[in-house]
C-alpha cells in the first residue's frame, strides 16, 4: 500500500490549475459552473477502496447517477478543497478530520455545464456516515484497483441533441459508474500509468 501511496502523491498535481483539464465530449469552454468534488481513497487494511454515492432520482442535475461527494462552489469557500470538504459533510457527514488531501487531478469539464475540481484524499477508517437523505440514495465503495484497471474501462457512445457523444463506463456490480465520475477515475489511472 505504502508504493500505491507513494505512487498516488508523485503522480497528482499540486495545486488546482485551471489550465489543466480534461474536456468531456459536446463541453464548452464558456459559462462554466465551478464546482469541486472529493476522490475518497479509504484505507481499508485488506486494500484501499473508492467511496461512491449513488445520487436520488429527483435531483435536477445527474439524477440516479454515481458519483464523488461535492458540488458547486459558494462564495463563502475559501478553495476547491474547501468546497469538496464542505459538500462532503453535507452529503455524507464525513468529517473533515477523517480526509487527508493528497492534491489534485486535471479540472474536468462537463457536458452539463461544470468545470469541476477534483480533490483527491486519503480517508482513514474508523468513521462514521450520514447520508443526506434529500440528495444521497446510497453510500458504497468501490475496491481501488478494479476502478484503476483499464480492463474495466469502457467505452460507450450516446446521442444528445443529435450529437453522438463518447463516455467512459465502469460497470461494478449493480452498479453503473460511468459519465464526469468515470471520467475522472480513468484520469487518475492515466496519471498513475504515466508516474510508474
Amino acid at each position: 500500500m505504502n508504493e500505491l501511496l507513494g505512487r498516488l502523491r508523485a503522480s497528482l498535481l499540486t495545486s488546482a490549475v485551471s489550465g489543466d483539464f480534461v474536456q468531456e465530449d459536446g463541453a464548452g469552454s464558456q459559462g462554466l459552473t465551478p464546482a469541486a468534488v472529493l476522490v475518497p481513497i479509504v484505507l481499508r487494511p485488506a486494500a484501499p477502496t473508492v467511496l461512491l454515492t449513488r445520487r436520488t432520482a429527483h435531483l435536477r442535475d445527474h439524477a440516479g447517477q454515481v458519483s464523488f461527494p461535492g458540488g458547486r462552489v459558494e462564495a463563502t469557500d475559501v478553495d476547491a478543497v474547501d468546497t469538496a470538504l464542505r459538500e462532503t459533510v453535507e452529503e455524507i457527514g464525513l468529517a473533515r478530520e477523517h480526509v487527508e488531501v493528497l492534491g489534485f487531478l486535471p479540472e474536468y469539464r462537463t457536458g452539463t455545464g461544470f468545470r469541476v475540481t477534483p480533490v483527491v484524499g486519503l480517508v482513514t477508517p474508523p468513521f462514521d456516515l450520514a447520508p443526506d437523505p434529500f440528495e444521497v440514495a446510497e453510500i458504497f465503495e468501490v475496491p481501488l484497483d478494479f476502478l484503476l484497471d483499464e480492463a474495466n474501462h469502457q467505452r460507450h457512445t450516446l446521442e444528445v441533441r443529435g450529437a453522438l457523444r463518447q463516455y467512459f463506463a465502469m460497470p461494478y456490480g449493480e452498479y453503473f459508474i460511468w459519465g464526469a465520475t468515470a471520467g475522472m477515475i480513468r484520469s487518475l489511472s492515466e496519471r498513475l500509468v504515466v508516474s510508474c
